[in-house]
Protein backbone atom coordinates (compact mmCIF):
# COMPACT_ATOMS: atom_id res chain seq x y z
CA UNK A 1 0.00 0.00 0.00
CA UNK A 2 1.38 3.57 -0.78
CA UNK A 3 1.38 5.98 1.80
CA UNK A 4 0.96 9.60 0.84
CA UNK A 5 3.86 11.26 2.82
CA UNK A 6 4.24 13.77 -0.04
CA UNK A 7 2.05 16.10 -2.07
CA UNK A 8 4.54 14.89 -5.21
CA UNK A 9 4.78 11.08 -4.44
CA UNK A 10 3.44 8.03 -2.91
CA UNK A 11 5.96 5.71 -1.19
CA UNK A 12 5.72 2.07 -0.12
CA UNK A 13 6.62 1.57 3.37
CA UNK A 14 7.92 -1.70 2.83
CA UNK A 15 9.68 -2.01 -0.31
CA UNK A 16 10.26 2.26 -0.51
CA UNK A 17 8.85 2.05 -4.25
CA UNK A 18 7.73 5.45 -5.35
CA UNK A 19 5.63 6.52 -7.59
CA UNK A 20 4.70 9.96 -8.98
CA UNK A 21 1.34 11.23 -7.71
CA UNK A 22 0.27 11.93 -11.65
CA UNK A 23 0.52 8.38 -11.85
CA UNK A 24 -1.89 7.50 -9.14
CA UNK A 25 -4.17 10.06 -9.75
CA UNK A 26 -7.64 9.76 -10.34
CA UNK A 27 -7.05 5.49 -10.56
CA UNK A 28 -9.41 3.27 -8.09
CA UNK A 29 -7.33 2.35 -5.02
CA UNK A 30 -8.33 -0.79 -2.85
CA UNK A 31 -6.15 -2.93 -0.42
CA UNK A 32 -6.64 -6.13 1.85
CA UNK A 33 -6.03 -5.74 5.70
CA UNK A 34 -5.85 -9.02 7.22
CA UNK A 35 -5.27 -10.14 10.65
CA UNK A 36 -1.41 -10.67 10.29
CA UNK A 37 -1.26 -7.26 9.12
CA UNK A 38 -2.52 -5.75 12.39
CA UNK A 39 -0.57 -7.81 14.55
CA UNK A 40 2.32 -6.55 13.15
CA UNK A 41 1.34 -2.98 12.80
CA UNK A 42 0.69 -3.26 16.59
CA UNK A 43 2.99 -5.48 17.59
CA UNK A 44 0.63 -7.98 18.87
CA UNK A 45 2.33 -11.40 19.56
CA UNK A 46 0.91 -14.10 16.75
CA UNK A 47 -2.09 -15.72 17.70
CA UNK A 48 -1.27 -19.95 19.54
CA UNK A 49 -3.01 -22.80 18.39
CA UNK A 50 -2.67 -25.58 19.81
CA UNK A 51 -2.94 -28.82 18.24
CA UNK A 52 -5.20 -31.60 20.48
CA UNK A 53 -1.89 -32.88 22.16
CA UNK A 54 -0.95 -29.67 23.54
CA UNK A 55 -4.39 -29.05 24.89
CA UNK A 56 -4.59 -32.34 26.80
CA UNK A 57 -1.02 -31.90 27.87
CA UNK A 58 -2.28 -28.51 29.65
CA UNK A 59 -5.43 -29.95 31.50
CA UNK A 60 -7.85 -28.36 29.17
CA UNK A 61 -10.99 -30.06 29.32
CA UNK A 62 -14.15 -29.95 27.07
CA UNK A 63 -17.66 -29.37 28.16
CA UNK A 64 -19.36 -32.56 28.15
CA UNK A 65 -23.44 -32.88 27.59
CA UNK A 66 -25.60 -35.81 28.13
CA UNK A 67 -26.45 -37.13 24.83
CA UNK A 68 -26.11 -40.54 23.42
CA UNK A 69 -23.12 -41.29 21.09
CA UNK A 70 -24.91 -42.20 17.49
CA UNK A 71 -22.39 -44.38 16.58
CA UNK A 72 -21.81 -46.55 20.16
CA UNK A 73 -24.69 -45.43 22.22
CA UNK A 74 -22.61 -43.89 25.17
CA UNK A 75 -24.32 -41.46 27.09
CA UNK A 76 -22.02 -38.64 27.23
CA UNK A 77 -20.91 -36.65 24.20
CA UNK A 78 -18.02 -33.89 24.40
CA UNK A 79 -18.44 -31.05 22.50
CA UNK A 80 -17.17 -27.14 21.95
CA UNK A 81 -18.48 -24.29 19.29
CA UNK A 82 -16.76 -22.46 16.63
CA UNK A 83 -18.33 -18.84 15.00
CA UNK A 84 -17.17 -20.80 11.25
CA UNK A 85 -20.49 -18.68 9.21
CA UNK A 86 -21.41 -14.65 9.61
CA UNK A 87 -21.69 -13.44 13.03
CA UNK A 88 -25.51 -13.14 11.98
CA UNK A 89 -25.99 -16.73 11.99
CA UNK A 90 -25.34 -19.62 14.78
CA UNK A 91 -22.48 -21.08 16.15
CA UNK A 92 -21.04 -24.95 14.69
CA UNK A 93 -21.13 -27.45 17.49
CA UNK A 94 -18.77 -29.94 17.22
CA UNK A 95 -19.15 -32.86 19.73
CA UNK A 96 -16.87 -36.32 19.98
CA UNK A 97 -17.42 -39.28 21.89
CA UNK A 98 -15.01 -39.93 24.66
CA UNK A 99 -15.53 -43.43 23.92
CA UNK A 100 -14.97 -44.38 20.40
CA UNK A 101 -14.03 -40.83 19.14
CA UNK A 102 -17.12 -40.23 16.70
CA UNK A 103 -17.13 -36.51 15.68
CA UNK A 104 -19.80 -34.74 13.91
CA UNK A 105 -21.14 -31.04 13.94
CA UNK A 106 -24.64 -29.51 14.09
CA UNK A 107 -25.06 -25.78 12.69
CA UNK A 108 -27.16 -24.17 15.19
Amino acid sequence: MLSLNSPKYAKCPGCQLKRDVKEIAGKATSYTVTAEDIRRELNLEPFVQLDKASIEEAGVQRAVVNEACPQCNHPQLEYYTKQLRSADEGQTVFYECPKCRHKFSINT
